[in-house]
């Protein structure tokens, strides 16, 4: 099977994609393009996976900066490859040639950016906790200490889970609440004390708070389509051990 890759015209100025779980070597409840290497799949197969998915985008293995991911708003300037050890953020921004950036998620919301003028490129990871942290808002920040302009920014969130898949209970509710009393409208009734909360169009806001003109979001459910994407809650729900791990990805 063939990789496939969603790819955006409003980054079409660089190499970049939000790969599905498609034409990877992964098998079992990992099946395809298993990017994880937190995950307990096999390590020879994650590493054929990061190949394959670098194969696409034209640069070898060890240009492929990852961080470790922690739900928060920390962001990493990259200048370079970092070959020892993964360091612990949610973003990288980077305006180094040839240095492909990537963020894992499994139903977080990943955000790719460019600013094609200045040559600065990021990647960040969104789940609710980075989100209401800030970390869209950070990477742009970082962005701009590169020489990245906030109107010439392009930024586009891909595959997440959509609001009608995100059930929280009233304690998520009232985290946002107190944060802001307009965060409101985020969320809509579910079930008894439940709400369903919209987490791309949180995070369509905060990069419009930033600045950021029109942001958009592919509109890919990443709960909906098990055969595309891999989901954290979908595998939870499926009692499943284990769950895969999507990659974002841009280069210069």
């Amino acid at each position: 099977m063939t990789l496939q890759i969603i790819t955006s015209d409003r980054l079409a100025s660089h190499k970049h994609g939000f790969f599905t779980r498609h034409g990877g070597v992964s098998s079992g409840i990992f099946k395809g393009l298993n990017c994880g290497a937190g995950s307990s799949d096999q390590s020879d197969a994650v590493t054929k996976n990061k190949s394959l998915v670098c194969d696409a985008m034209g640069v070898p293995l060890d240009k492929l900066m990852t961080v470790h991911q922690i739900h928060s708003a920390d962001v990493i300037i990259s200048l370079e490859q970092e070959t020892v050890t993964t360091p612990k953020a949610d973003a990288i921004v980077s305006k180094t040639k040839g240095l492909a950036i990537g963020i894992l998620t499994a139903d977080c919301a990943p955000i790719l950016f460019c600013d094609q003028t200045a040559g600065v490129i990021g990647a960040a990871h969104s789940g609710w906790q980075g989100a209401i942290k800030g970390i869209a808002q950070n990477t742009i920040k970082e962005m701009t200490k590169l020489g990245a302009d906030i109107s010439n920014i392009q930024a586009i969130v891909g595959p997440c889970i959509s609001q009608k898949n995100y059930e929280v209970g009233e304690d998520f509710l009232e985290t946002f609440l107190l944060e802001d009393q307009y965060n409101m409208r985020f969320f809509a009734n579910g079930k008894t004390n439940k709400y369903h909360f919209d987490l791309p169009g949180f995070c369509l806001q905060s990069l419009r708070n930033a600045g950021i003109t029109n942001p958009e979001w592919t509109g890919h459910c990443t709960y909906e389509d098990s055969d595309k994407f891999y989901s954290y809650r979908k595998s939870t729900h499926l009692g499943e051990p284990d769950y895969g791990r999507l990659i974002s990805v841009i280069t210069l």
